[in-house]
C-alpha cells in the first residue's frame, strides 16, 4: 500500500503577480499543512497587494484527513482575497465539486480541468 502523501509547491513572482503551483499526493494530513502554510504565508505577506494565480495538480490526491481539510479551509479564508484564479487539474468527480465549493470562499475564479494544458491556458488569459 502506498502511504506517500504531501504537497509540493512552486512559487514564481513577477512584481505583484504570483504563480503558485501545488501538487497534492495521497491523503493530506495536518502535518502537510504545517509544512506548506508558512511558505505560502511568507511569500504572500512580502507583497502589499499580491495577485495570485494557482494551478493545483490533484491527479494523485486521494483526499484529506479531517483536520487537514480544516487547515485547507483556513488557508483559503486567510488568503482568499489574493487569488485571482485557481485552476484545479484532476481526474476525479469529487475534485470538480471541491472546486465549486472553493469558489464560495475566494474572491477570484475557480475552475476544474481534466487537461493540464487547458488549465494553464485559462490561467494565462
Amino acid at each position: 500500500m502506498n502511504t506517500t502523501h504531501g504537497l509540493s509547491i512552486g512559487i514564481e513572482r513577477s512584481g505583484e503577480d504570483f504563480f503558485l503551483s501545488l501538487k497534492a499526493i495521497g491523503k493530506l494530513t495536518h502535518h502537510d499543512y504545517e509544512t506548506i502554510t508558512p511558505m505560502i504565508d511568507s511569500a504572500l505577506e512580502a507583497v502589499k497587494d499580491p495577485h495570485v494565480k494557482v494551478l493545483i495538480d490533484g491527479t494523485e490526491l486521494q483526499g484529506w484527513e479531517p483536520r487537514a481539510a480544516w487547515d485547507d479551509f483556513k488557508l483559503g479564508l486567510k488568503h482568499g482575497n489574493k487569488f485571482d484564479k485557481i485552476a484545479i487539474y484532476g481526474n476525479k468527480k469529487w475534485q470538480e465539486h471541491t472546486a465549486k465549493i472553493a469558489a464560495w470562499f475566494i474572491s477570484g475564479e475557480v475552475k476544474f480541468f481534466e487537461n493540464v494544458d487547458d488549465a494553464l491556458a485559462w490561467l494565462k488569459e
